[in-house]
């Protein structure tokens, strides 16, 4: 009877096509991007998963839009310039993409404090007798926000036919943890291979402890080095601001000189690229 059942195909009703939104997304989703507009758009895929926000990525980009035009509008009605009113422009149209920045980097902290003692909780609930996917599901209802909506997703996979690996596999890209990888590399060998399920979460959670130790004290050694390489970045276009909110032909003034828009053109070349370095030297110095 149960394998008629299941041997029977599944009609498609087309009453109910079009109910579920497609998730949306700009990039391809490869892991290496085509091009440089594919690169950046994956990049804003991540930043809108892995920061948690409950909202569609094109009202992220309507919010920049907004704010753009709030803030260029109220530049040019204070001075009437459009030059200050662009730059203004960028300015505010640059905010909610940092606020999202903020908001998934203070969900990953949390995550990373929750991680370890939820695999302690694995590894008690595996000494029980249950099966991984019976001990996952249980953590993944005990494990608070906002660890355990990611471990409800992967439970609800699994709950829907998925075998573990495959249910946990997108786990670290979905939050952006790199320690998760050791969690998801480790349950899929276990998987596969079996053994000592309540060994290998031990010595696991006592890994990423050390791990997370290290890490800390990495960024406490490396906090002035951050925050200067973060004032590197921030100064020259406080400084480009301030000038041009005092003064609104100053700008103008120094690009007709052929002597001032040259070093500015190189001044600006030279910004993106140490930008574009310091960036990767942070963000390889943040992976947890």
């Amino acid at each position: 009877m149960s394998a008629d059942i299941l041997s029977k195909p599944i009609d498609s009703l087309p009453d109910f096509a079009g109910i579920l939104r497609d998730q949306e997304t700009f990039g391809s989703g490869k892991d290496e991007p085509t091009d440089f507009s594919d690169s950046i758009n994956s990049a804003f895929d991540r930043l809108m998963i892995q920061s948690g926000m409950q909202i569609a990525p094109s009202l992220l980009l309507f919010l920049s839009f907004f704010a753009a035009l709030v803030v260029g509008g109220l530049a040019f009605i204070a001075q009437e310039n459009p030059l200050t009113a662009s730059m203004m422009a960028g300015f505010g149209g640059v905010g909610p993409i940092l606020a999202a920045i903020i908001i998934r980097s203070n969900r990953q902290r949390k995550m990373q404090q929750q991680l370890p003692s939820m695999i302690d909780e694995l590894a008690r609930a595996a000494k029980t007798g249950r099966s991984i996917q019976q001990c996952w599901e249980i953590v993944a209802n005990d494990t608070a926000e906002p660890l355990g909506s990611e471990l409800q997703d992967c439970a609800r996979r699994m709950r829907m036919g998925e075998d573990l690996p495959q249910a946990i596999q997108d786990l670290p890209y979905r939050t952006g943890i790199v320690t998760l990888n050791i969690l998801v590399t480790a349950l899929s060998v276990h998987h596969q291979t079996g053994g000592d399920l309540v060994s290998v979460l031990t010595r696991l959670s006592e890994t990423i402890r050390d791990r997370l130790l290290f890490l800390g004290r990495l960024r406490a050694a490396t906090t002035g080095s951050r925050a200067t390489a973060v004032l590197m970045l921030v100064l020259p276009l406080a400084i480009v601001a301030f000038f041009t909110m005092r003064d609104a032909e100053y700008f103008p003034r120094l690009m007709r000189s052929d002597m001032g828009r040259n070093i500015t053109l190189i001044a600006i070349a030279m910004q993106i690229i140490g930008t574009s370095i310091i960036m990767n030297i942070l963000r390889n110095s943040q992976r947890s």
